[in-house]
């Protein structure tokens, strides 16, 4: 790798590498100009950076993550991922890393992965001025009149998730002249945006601005704009209007360019003290682990790739038959997980008919029982396991589809 040409000290600096590339992964949707807008912001980031970036998508959208990379391969030997999603919820926690997994095992890359766009102060002076357009339009004045601000995100089954909806709310009612900012969701979780609406229509506010938290101009931007709309009617003494989503607003590249910085420099930090999958938060016990986490993700990926051949909508993951993950944390490394990994990977090489990926796999909740093996989409999980039993788990179960009964320690 070449010598840094630039303060790499700096958030946005010029590239340093010139075998340096940014992948930047954005959901997908079903609205072209939604992925558009990802591609834009991709474009914008190569300016800034000066360095490739590419755009890939989750699903929905093409390229594939996996496309992506394989892309990237011949120009670059190393790819920081930026992600576009706003929270780390089940995408950033889980199908993005092991999307990664997956492409550290099969392409000669060094990828760096960095954290969701989060909190940050450019979002907080872009949400405010999209406020300030909607108030322009309805012809209010936050200083003379009481305008409640609703902020609408899309909503998670990740507590953090939401958590930082509310976050993102206090902090951009804190210092200005709003009456009042609440957070809310337009599915998922509570409060929804029609009940916080409702609400509001009791505190009689001059005017609500409705700020819709998503990146893209999709259909849930769409269903905020109809249901505002419909509050506006049903209550004619309240102004209500809804904003524009971040859209391709030049300051999220100031916001991926921190993240792309914080990635390349090991400097990442994600909400570990709340996160669901480490801390036992009351209502997500069995999500500890982040086991059930990586299955519904492997799951993520086979549904997508089967429904390419059901209503022919543009999904982007190819799935294998088979999903084999390896436990890689601590214990089950020190019992021999990492040999394990290895020769199931060389068996199923050798296999003339298995379709299987193998991949690595954070804590799976089932320290002291390991090295742990567990093969998707059978749900079969597997304790114990040594190196030699890997050409029996390949042979009979990854071929055959015949379970090897005396390794199982348990079932989903």
């Amino acid at each position: 790798m070449s010598t840094p040409t630039s303060d790499e000290s700096a958030p946005g600096a010029t590239a340093a590498f010139d075998d340096e590339a940014v992948l930047l992964i954005g959901h997908g949707s079903r609205r072209e100009k939604s992925n558009e807008q990802v591609r834009e912001l991709a474009a914008g980031l190569e300016s800034r950076l000066g360095i490739p970036v590419d755009a890939a998508f989750l699903e929905l959208a093409e390229p594939a993550i996996d496309e992506a990379f394989a892309g990237l391969e011949p120009v670059a030997d190393r790819v920081t991922v930026v992600h576009c999603s706003l929270f780390a919820a089940s995408h950033v926690k889980n199908d993005v890393p092991l999307a990664i997994e997956q492409a550290r095992a099969e392409y000669d890359l060094a990828i760096d992965n960095g954290a969701h766009l989060g909190i940050h102060p450019a979002i907080l002076d872009l949400l405010d001025d999209r406020a300030a357009a909607v108030e322009a339009e309805l012809g209010v004045d936050r200083e003379e009149d009481d305008v409640a601000v609703v902020l609408c995100g899309r909503g998670s089954s990740d507590p953090d998730a939401n958590g930082d909806v509310h976050k993102l709310a206090r902090l951009l009612y804190e210092g200005r002249e709003f009456d009042r900012v609440e957070a809310t969701f337009i599915g998922v979780t509570e409060p929804t945006l029609e009940d916080t609406l409702h609400g509001l229509s009791k505190h009689r506010p001059d005017a609500v601005v409705v700020l819709p938290y998503m990146l893209g101009d999709g259909v849930l931007t769409q269903r905020v704009r109809d249901w505002t709309a419909e509050f506006d009617d049903d209550y004619p003494y309240v102004d209500a209007l809804a904003g524009d989503p971040l859209g391709t607003d030049s300051r999220l590249l100031d916001v991926f360019a921190d993240r792309w910085q914080e990635a390349r420099s090991g400097n990442v930090e994600m909400s570990c003290d709340t996160c669901k999958y480490k801390v036992d938060l009351e209502g997500y016990e069995e999500d500890v682990g982040g086991a059930r986490a990586m299955l519904r993700a492997l799951a993520h990926q086979e549904t997508h790739a089967d429904r390419e051949d059901v209503d022919d909508e543009p999904h982007s993951h190819d799935a294998p038959e088979k999903h084999v993950a390896v436990c890689m944390n601590q214990t089950c490394a020190e019992m021999g997980s990492p040999a394990v990994l290895e020769r199931l990977r060389q068996e199923v090489r050798d296999s003339e008919h298995c379709d299987a990926r193998i991949t690595r796999s954070s804590c799976l909740g089932r320290c002291g029982d390991g090295p742990m093996v567990a093969v998707y989409p059978d749900g079969i999980w597997y304790g114990d396991v040594a190196s030699e039993d890997a050409e029996r788990i390949v042979s009979d179960h990854l071929d055959r589809d015949r379970i090897v009964s005396d390794l199982v320690d348990q079932t989903l």
